[in-house]
Order: structure tokens, then sequence, then C-alpha cells
């Protein structure tokens, strides 16, 4: 048996040669080096702000976008229904991110047209290109936050009120702009929750009516609720109430 063993081993030798050499092994190496002009520094410091920013593009999808307060509606749909996990969380947030680039799709059109495109055309530069990019972000923030927020913020930073919206720095604007979409959210939650609440109260009134305390009103609740919600168009209804509720 041994024999064997060592005779097939030899003769698989010379094919197991002939692969190494018709595929060869990748060989992967990261230098660093001396920049020999100008714009090869400007290129690599424009690579390094590309992978910082999206490395941080989940936090700025949840700070700057319409996706903190669509996500936070449907959780609260979930709890409403009494269905904690249906639908599954992958398919909340999948929902909320088609539904946030759906709102922000006039911005990422202006920012796309005024700043993307003529800096990859080399009209403008890295920094004017920002600076373009910023005023639809900074415009869409400021349509969707209350002015109370706002100014709590402009107290809390101890400055000078800005003169005008193009005075005030994002680090005051973003955490105002998140407590108001919170805020939002919560209040739109409020509204979801009543309509279900009052079938809990007629379903436990009836149960109780009928002397059956030993069965859980969320039994018969559940399915009653998901029978409204569907006949009503819930889903269609909250998306469209979404969507228009960012002005």
């Amino acid at each position: 048996m041994k024999v064997r063993l060592a005779l097939l081993v030899l003769a698989l030798l010379p094919t197991l040669a002939l692969a190494q050499d018709a595929v060869p092994i990748p060989r992967v190496s990261v230098e660093v080096g001396a920049a020999r002009t100008p714009q090869e520094v400007s290129t690599s410091l424009q690579i390094l702000a590309l992978l910082t920013l999206l490395s941080v593009a989940p936090s700025i999808l949840l700070m700057m976008t319409a996706f903190t307060r669509i996500v936070i509606v449907l959780s609260f749909l979930k709890s409403a229904l009494g269905t904690p996990n249906i639908p599954p969380t992958p398919v909340i947030v999948g929902l909320s991110l088609f539904l946030t680039f759906y709102v922000m799709a006039p911005t990422l059109d202006e920012i796309n047209r005024n700043a993307l495109q003529p800096y990859m055309k080399q009209e403008i530069t890295f920094t004017q290109a920002m600076a373009r990019a910023e005023k639809p972000v900074r415009a869409f923030m400021l349509r969707q936050t209350y002015t109370e927020d706002l100014n709590l913020f402009i107290r809390l930073s101890k400055q000078p009120p800005p003169r005008s919206a193009d005075d005030l720095p994002l680090t005051t604007l973003i955490p105002a702009f998140m407590l108001s979409e919170l805020k939002t959210a919560f209040i739109i939650g409020f509204y979801i929750y009543i309509p279900f609440l009052i079938i809990d109260l007629v379903v436990a009134s009836i149960l109780l009516s009928m002397g059956m305390m030993m069965l859980p009103p969320v039994v018969v609740s559940m399915p009653a609720k998901l029978l409204v919600f569907t006949l009503a168009n819930g889903w269609g209804v909250l998306a469209q109430s979404l969507v228009q509720g960012f002005r």
C-alpha cells in the first residue's frame, strides 16, 4: 500500500509542477516612497481624504440625511404591530436606506451637478468641490431643523449668533438637525401607536366581556392589527407620509 502511494505521488509531481508554472501565485506589496512632483502629493492627499470619507460614510448617512427619522419610524411600526422580529431588522434597514436615497435624490443630484462633475472634469479644485457639496446638504438640514433646537445649540456653543445660515457652523447645525429628527420621529411614532392601541383596547374589552380572561389579548389583537394594516395599505401610506414629510 505504501509503495502504491509513493508511486502515485511520483506520478503527480510533473502535473503539480506544470500547474505551478501555469498559475502564478500573486504577490501583494504596499510601498511608501517620496513624491517626485507636487501633483503626486495632491493625488495622495485626495486618496487619503476619500478613504477617510468612506470610513465615516455610515456616520454621515446617519447624521446628515433622512435615514434617522425613517428607520426610527419603521422600528416604531414593528413595536406597534406587536411583531418585534417581523419584518427582520435587515429588511427595515434596507427599506430605510432606499427611502433615504429617494428623499435625498434632489440633494444628491445637485451635489453631482455642481460639485462632483466639475471636479471630475478638473474645472474646480477639491476645496471648491467640497464647498459646493456642502451647500445643498446644509440647506436640506436647515429645512428639517426646528428653530428652538437650533437656538439651543447656538446658546450652548457660547459663540456670537451667526448673521446668516451660511455662517452657521456644521458643529452646531448637525446636532440640532439630529435632535429635530429624533423629535419628529417620536411624534410620528406616537400617531402610529394610536390606532393599534385602540385595537388592543377593543379586543381586550371584548374578551373580558365574554369571560375569556385566560386568553391573552395579544393572540387575537395581533392578527386584527395585521389585517387592518394590510387592508388600509399601511406600507404605502406610511412610505408616502415619510417622503412627503420632508420639506
